[in-house]
């Protein structure tokens, strides 16, 4: 069953919600809520990664997760953090962490591969080609799939070379960054293209630019939850572990109706 992941941004300046949950208390009233509408696990995110978001300093980040993510799993929430830096996914998983969700898929910072080996934590390894200010001019492909799974492939190998453990590994395909709209949706209509690589596989594709190009209006940021249950449902059929989204409510009634569904074919 595909797991949802709730996107708990503690930054003032997100794409998606503008710094509603930036203060330590209102991100832990939100945690507890998208727990309570449904998702799994909630990633909590210090550092903006939206295309041309400034990087904060590590001290920063952690000042706003590390307090965020101690509370959240003290009242038994199940944690990831999401985070470029190794120093901070040590300090989240000894408030409690359970994944490190690192979009750079250990690129940004070479301590992380380290930090994931000594932690044990489950590692979520997106594809990446650089930082949020440089990412659309790295958009240049010749197959988009076949790269992505060539370089999520070279990850794994660096990754448990490092000392990671292979089953602790998951993969992410990496949606919106360093691609334009028309490698997004193939890289969504290949998802089986990674399943030799024989890992899990998350999928984040809430409210990203991509998802405009379906809508009537183009959609501002939140008139994009719709888009994205959708995608949600696609991802799950294609055997995702996990869909990373703003949304709970939504994907978890649309997760719903697909599992209600094919537990009545199971029977009939």
């Amino acid at each position: 069953m595909t797991l949802i992941m709730g996107v708990l941004n503690v930054t003032p300046d997100s794409f998606s919600d503008g710094g509603r949950w930036a203060s330590t208390d209102a991100a832990i009233e939100h945690g507890l809520l998208l727990a309570a509408q449904g998702a799994d696990l909630i990633d909590v995110g210090g550092e903006s990664t939206r295309p041309g978001a400034t990087r904060v300093a590590p001290a920063e980040e952690q000042s706003r997760v590390v307090p965020v993510i101690t509370e959240l799993a003290r009242q038994g929430l199940r944690i990831s953090v999401d985070t470029l830096n190794g120093s901070t996914a040590r300090a989240a998983a000894a408030a409690g962490a359970e994944i490190i969700n690192d979009v750079s898929g250990g690129l940004a910072d070479p301590l992380m591969a380290s930090v994931a080996a000594e932690t044990g934590l489950t590692y979520v390894a997106m594809h990446w080609r650089g930082h949020a200010q440089q990412m659309d001019a790295l958009a240049l492909y010749d197959d988009v799939v076949a790269e992505v799974h060539a370089a999520l492939a070279e990850r794994i190998a660096v990754l448990t070379a490092a000392g990671v453990a292979r089953d602790r590994i998951v993969l992410d395909p990496g949606l919106g960054f360093a691609k334009l709209p028309e490698h997004n949706w193939r890289v969504l209509a290949h998802l089986d293209a990674l399943a030799d690589l024989g890992l899990p596989v998350m999928v984040g594709a809430s409210r990203k630019r991509f998802l405009a190009e379906v809508l009537p209006d183009g959609a501002p940021v939140q008139g994009r939850d719709l888009a994205t249950a959708v995608v949600s449902v696609l991802c799950a059929q294609a055997g995702a572990w996990a869909v990373r989204v703003h949304d709970v409510p939504g994907t978890r009634t649309a997760l719903n109706v697909l599992n209600r569904l094919g537990s009545t074919r199971m029977v009939s």
